[in-house]
């Protein structure tokens, strides 16, 4: 590592040249590369994906990955969907809601006469909207959407408002839009700011942010030919933006770290440079690596969206660590030192480092500690039980509003949220029409499944095959999929099961702490002693993990503020991730462990040595330290620590 920092140190001019036509050209390119992915979604060789297409044949088709526009009515006390005139007043009402959804494919009580779209006491009634094709995009959606909703406010139905809910309006889609990519990382970049701004205290905290400004279109530009060549899904543009500016903070930070603090030990500031990239370098490499390869390991799965995941996960910590490698050294041995002089509140390490207290805790209460994290671990993980994959469930998406309004009134009227999800079938042969006979039998006696209904209108059906919607009386339920699906097969023609939550069924089946421990190897390596390496490991890093971590959440906390509530879910569940990465796992597992496993942490037999073309390490035994509180945190030559304000 020494030797390469030396190399790109003697070509300063070349390396910054470099990245800055990258830079210009990845800039200019951004908004071309991020319009070439994909926001389609699609699971190839499986039964929903082929239901899929066969709804793209027809011209008012549906889709399974958006559920219909579900306008609902409660009629008031004493009046019935027979009372005179209500069926034909609901008719033209449900009529008027449809007609902003261009192209729209719709079925209620009042144009099939089918008793699904009724509640038993048949004062509630529902229907389905179905988005044609083109329309299942966020924005035509969002447009269809905004559309019946103003529809809706016109109309009554015996003096009684409709309500339209769905999961796009449940999830607050019709709302508002959300945050553009380039805001959210505009708001995660001003958080990584103040974070950075109160570790340094200096203008030092730039540097991090330039990186990831490099990183991040850098990605994107490489992004664009691979999105040429397979489908890249629109939702990486969130994953580089904002998982980008988490990880090339997070290295830079690391280097920006240990080159301070090699300043402050006397250290003139090349060969500040060399330390850091010498020390910090390899962990930066080791942690990139780690990322890099977890997240390839996406692109071999059969879901195009998880392997768009994969291209980016794959790309944007090893375009951070090219930059970490390269520029960042020629930025911290060019105007490093001058930024660094420019502080509105100084900070140097100090032998009273906060995190000193609780590295000696651990060391001293290594069993507990670990027991403690372990039990607060499988706590976590108790709910993984029950886990699920695909949309959330309806009633977690809204806790007010017109759309949980008539959710509520599809509950309280015994129909269930499970009509917002409906199952859609595609029967395809010359004899479709018998079939669909047999199948409407068949499913009848299928425990779960509410009703299904083939409307006899025009959209509903070409020249070879008709749709059938399935309703199922419990919402997200994957057994009565399972059920349509066997009944299906039994048809004497074609039957494709698909539909929101056979979508999501498919996916499941479809798919089956670096810097504190560089650290304390090398304290070890210098106290011979892993009580001593676990305090002083954790005491040098113990702000860097904060600021990282807070970093990190804060760039997720931003990413959750994306329209789309499968986003949504996976900023939060990283975002959670992160404080328990931060707290339980660094710090707590992490110390405990390596200090429960003493000098075993470093051994390392000469077979592996040779492997991996290092030294092989077998450490003498060593003694506890009966007294962890007497470790210095400076390193031999230190002079005196100041703090300047």
């Amino acid at each position: 590592m020494r030797s390469l920092t030396v190399l790109v140190l003697g070509r300063r001019r070349s390396v910054i040249v470099g990245w800055l036509v990258i830079a210009i050209a990845a800039f200019a390119a951004t908004g071309a590369a991020t319009g070439s992915f994909s926001k389609s979604f699609s699971l190839p060789g499986s039964e929903s994906d082929e239901a899929n297409k066969a709804l793209a044949g027809f011209r008012n088709g549906g889709s399974r990955v958006r559920g219909p526009i579900v306008p609902v009515v409660r009629l008031p006390e004493g009046t019935t969907i027979d009372s005179p005139g209500v069926r034909d007043e609901m008719g033209r009402a449900f009529d008027a809601i449809a007609r902003p959804v261009l192209g729209a494919r719709a079925a209620n009580f009042a144009n099939t006469g089918e008793e699904v779209f009724l509640s038993k006491d048949r004062r509630t009634a529902y229907g389905v909207i179905w988005y044609r094709p083109g329309q299942t995009a966020l924005r035509p959606a969002l447009e269809a959407l905004k559309g019946a909703r103003e529809a809706a406010a016109k109309v009554t139905v015996a003096g009684e408002r409709v309500r339209i809910t769905g999961i796009d309006a449940l999830s607050g889609e019709g709302a508002t839009g959300g945050l553009s990519v380039l805001v959210e990382l505009l708001v995660g970049g001003v958080f990584a700011l103040l974070i950075l701004g109160f570790t340094f205290g200096s203008l030092t905290a730039l540097v991090p942010l330039a990186i990831a400004a490099i990183a991040i279109p850098t990605t994107f530009l490489l992004l664009w030919p691979i999105s040429a060549l397979t489908e890249v899904s629109f939702v990486v543009q969130y994953l580089v933006a904002l998982i980008g500016l988490g990880v090339s903070i997070d290295y830079s930070l690391l280097v920006v770290m240990r080159w301070r603090e090699e300043r402050v030990a006397g250290a003139a500031n090349r060969e500040a440079v060399l330390a850091a990239m010498q020390h910090a370098g390899k962990a930066v490499v080791v942690s990139a690596a780690a990322v890099a390869i977890g997240l390839l390991a996406l692109v071999a799965m059969p879901v195009p969206f998880l392997r768009s995941i994969g291209y980016g996960g794959l790309l944007v910590p090893a375009v951070s660590l090219a930059l970490a490698l390269t520029l960042l050294p020629v930025l911290l041995d060019t105007i490093g030192p001058r930024l660094d002089a420019v502080g509105f509140r100084r900070r140097t390490e100090s032998t009273q480092n906060g995190w000193v207290p609780w590295g000696r805790f651990v060391a001293r209460r290594r069993l507990w500690v670990a027991g403690a994290a372990l039990v607060a671990v499988a706590l976590l993980i108790l709910p993984l039980g029950s886990f699920t994959t695909g949309q959330p469930r309806a009633a977690t998406l809204a806790a007010e509003g017109e759309a949980r309004v008539g959710l509520d009134q599809l509950t309280a009227s015994g129909i269930g949220a499970g009509v917002l999800t409906p199952q859609e079938l595609v029967v395809q042969g010359v004899d479709a029409v018998f079939t669909v006979r047999s199948l409407l039998a068949g499913l009848a006696a299928v425990d779960g499944v509410g009703t299904a209904v083939a409307p006899n209108l025009r959209q509903w059906r070409n020249s070879d095959a008709l749709i059938v919607d399935v309703f199922v009386s419990e919402e997200k339920s994957a057994s009565a999929v399972r059920a349509v699906r066997e009944v299906a097969r039994l048809q004497p023609e074609k039957v494709f099961v698909g539909g929101q939550v056979p979508s999501a069924l498919d996916f499941s089946e479809a798919v089956y702490e670096v810097f504190i421990l560089s650290h304390m190897r090398e304290e070890y390596d210098r106290v011979a002693s892993t009580d001593r390496a676990v305090i002083l490991g954790v005491a040098r890093t113990g702000r860097l993990v904060t600021a990282g971590s807070l970093i990190l959440f804060g760039t997720f906390a931003a990413l959750a503020a994306a329209p789309q509530a499968e986003v949504k879910v996976f900023a939060t569940g990283l975002a959670v991730g992160v404080l328990i990465d931060a707290t339980l796992v660094r710090g707590m597992l992490l110390p405990a462990f390596v200090s429960l496993f003493g000098r075993w942490n470093w051994w390392m037999p000469p077979w592996a040595a040779r492997i991996l073309r290092i030294e092989p390490c077998a450490p003498a035994p060593e003694t506890r330290d009966p007294d962890v509180s007497l470790v210095s945190l400076e390193r031999p030559g230190t002079p005196p620590t100041q703090t300047a304000d």
